[in-house]
């Protein structure tokens, strides 16, 4: 029972946070219990490769596509490395949609939400072009992110999957999906964040988004950036935080 006990708290810690995976660990959860939390500042990324639709295809060398999701397996495993740092403690990757990876900045540690998700973003911008170079392709991530308040969650008793909604998480795919290969797009309130926080950005201009209308969007600079000092850093981000509701069921 102890060692089903650990494998089944890793499964979980693997699926979750870790506050959240505590929550479930040793308890016997029904139909109808539902396990949400609110959040008044988070930081939403979604990273896509579009390309990689073009390069899937099946064949009998490549064993009918086996290959190709074998590659994009490497990719997203080499993604999800990048959570083990240090620095990246406050990311939680939130799922893969086909060749998208959505993740979120401020569901365990608010006030580093926006600087760690631009920063993550940049590392899977770098990590790409060292996949790149040793397997010979040329692939790009066209990257939105966006910040505001979300819900998160726990879905299903059973098969439970953690998951965030919120109209903040619906701009953010918004802003990948209107995107550029290549780039990070942002909104204009996340662009002044960003800027505070010592990254330079440029104005891409009105955006159409489906659902929002005309939206003034910006990309972030990823060649440098010039942060603050702590206290400053913690001064800019106080304005966009707030304590974040608890748990309940």
């Amino acid at each position: 029972m102890e060692t089903m006990e650990n494998v089944n708290r890793l499964l979980l810690q693997n699926l979750m946070p870790l506050h959240v995976a505590s929550f479930f660990i040793g308890k016997t959860i029904n139909n109808q219990d539902l396990y949400s939390e609110s959040f008044d500042c988070v930081g939403v990324m979604f990273a896509s490769m579009p390309e990689f639709k073009e390069f899937y295809h099946e064949s009998s060398a490549n064993k009918d596509g086996l290959e190709c999701l074998r590659f994009l397996n490497e990719i997203i495993s080499d993604f999800d490395e990048l959570l083990s740092k240090p620095k990246f403690s406050s990311v939680v990757k939130i799922k893969t949609i086909g060749s998208t990876y959505m993740a979120a900045a401020g569901l365990t540690m608010s006030y580093t939400n926006v600087r760690s998700m631009v920063d993550f973003a940049i590392a899977l911008m770098n990590k790409l072009e060292v996949i790149n170079t040793h397997s010979f392709n040329s692939f790009k991530l066209r990257i939105g992110i966006n910040q505001g308040p979300v819900i998160a969650g726990v879905i299903g008793a059973h098969k439970p999957q953690y998951d965030i909604w919120g109209n903040s998480v619906n701009v953010a795919s918004r802003m990948d999906s209107t995107g550029v290969l290549g780039k990070i797009q942002v909104t204009e309130e996340t662009s002044q964040i960003v800027q505070a926080l010592g990254y330079s950005v440029t104005l891409r201009g009105k955006v159409n988004v489906k659902g929002k209308g005309e939206l003034t969007t910006y990309f972030v600079n990823t060649d440098q950036s010039f942060p603050h000092s702590l206290l400053e850093f913690f001064a800019i981000t106080a304005i966009s935080n707030r304590a974040r509701t608890p748990p309940h069921r």
